[in-house]
């Protein structure tokens, strides 16, 4: 087969970006036809919400295994195998019966939203240093796979039902599959990569600052998904929205979330990963706090606010993933499967927090307040880290 006309790393940059927005589109399937779902077997509220967010979090767990395994054997297998594996739990899931059967499937599904460990691993290697972040910064746009689903799910489902729309959403993610693995190259490292053990690979968790990279994007990654999911609840509860309008909100407040991301890998590369952890933490300090206190905020004021959040979110999220490869070039696809888990496990794991703060207060605000106290520590932990480190060496 011919090559295509790019070089090697827009080559690989261009066909990761492209399947990982089909996996993501993949990964949150669930969102939309789980309406139906629900109508068909009477879910409860509490059965429909771990319904849709078991993709969510089977998706961000299995980010760890499928890091180290692209360490060991290779992004270009990897992404290819896993987008198969997720192809084939999506047709599975268009024969689902039972409650039982589509918590399974949803497993499976879940799989699609763990090759954003793969491709951080596979692109950081066509890539020098100093222009990682902004190949990372795209590959991350890949969350417009949200938005895709949002604005095209729809009217497959009203057209084909539910069954018809799992079945379409399988047949194209295992077609890109098959384009990947047909277009791609292996990664540049590894012909001459040498084998280490699971123990070496595990190794590199116990550096603290693993977990404060993973507490940086707990917070930019999932507090951004939290947001985009709670954003239609809070818009109808507290000012009333209709619920289409408040849907095509937190739609747009998705879609320019995700382009961000690559400036803020081109902005990490220019001016520094730290420079722009600092802009993210302190501007969404002082709007989650503005969120956070009882200042009676319009309704145009809110979306203001939070469009601005959301925006240096995406900034942040890009600034994270400049540090691994540059801190961890021999286990990126680790390193970045952990960072990716927690990551992934704030957007499980916020909703929830938010429902009960909202039970338990009465305060629709207490969502902002929580992010408030994450966001600080985010900022108080590197602030520390890097006043304990010698001038000039990165923290």
């Amino acid at each position: 087969m011919a090559q295509i006309s790019l070089s090697s790393p827009t080559r690989a940059l261009t066909l990761s970006t492209f399947a990982f927005t089909i996996c993501f589109a993949v990964w949150t399937i669930f969102a939309i036809i789980g309406l139906q779902i629900r109508e068909l077997l009477q879910l409860t509220d509490t059965q429909f919400g771990l319904l849709v967010g078991m993709p969510v979090l089977t998706g961000s767990l299995v980010r760890v295994v499928l890091g180290i395994w692209t360490d060991r054997i290779g992004g270009r297998s990897v992404f290819t195998l896993t987008m198969l594996a997720a192809a084939l739990a999506t047709l599975l899931l268009s024969f689902a019966t039972t409650y039982a059967q589509f918590l399974v499937a949803a497993l499976g599904v879940g799989l699609a939203g763990g090759t954003f460990a793969v491709g951080v691993a596979y692109v950081s290697r066509f890539y020098p240093a100093g222009r990682q972040g902004t190949a990372l910064g795209i590959f991350g746009v890949g969350n417009v796979g949200a938005a895709l689903t949002k604005f095209g799910a729809p009217f497959l489902m009203i057209a084909l039902g539910w069954q018809g729309a799992a079945q379409v959403y399988a047949a194209v993610l295992a077609v890109t599959a098959i384009l990947f693995w047909l277009m791609s190259e292996d990664d540049p490292q590894q012909a001459t990569a040498t084998p280490r053990s699971l123990k070496a690979e595990f190794a590199v968790m116990a550096d603290i600052r693993v977990l404060r990279f993973s507490l940086y994007y707990f917070f930019v990654f999932g507090g951004f998904v939290a947001l985009a999911l709670w954003l239609p609840r809070y818009l109808i509860g507290v000012y009333q929205f209709d619920v289409a309008t408040a849907g095509m909100i937190g739609a747009a407040y998705s879609l320019p979330g995700s382009v961000f991301r690559a400036w803020g890998g081109a902005l990490s590369d220019k001016y520094g990963a730290r420079a722009i952890l600092y802009w993210t933490f302190g501007v969404s300090a002082v709007a989650t706090l503005l969120l956070a206190l009882p200042l009676g905020i319009g309704p145009a004021g809110f979306i203001a606010i939070t469009f601005v959040l959301g925006l240096f979110m995406a900034l942040g999220k890009a600034a994270v993933y400049k540090h691994i490869p540059v801190y961890y070039p021999q286990n990126v696809g680790a390193v970045g499967g952990m960072v990716g888990m927690i990551g992934g496990l704030g957007g499980f794991v916020l909703p929830l927090l938010f429902g009960w703060l909202r039970d338990v207060t009465g305060d629709w605000s207490s969502c902002f307040a929580a992010l408030f106290v994450i966001v600080l520590a985010s900022l108080v932990w590197m602030q520390s880290a890097i006043r304990r480190l010698p001038d000039g060496q990165p923290a």
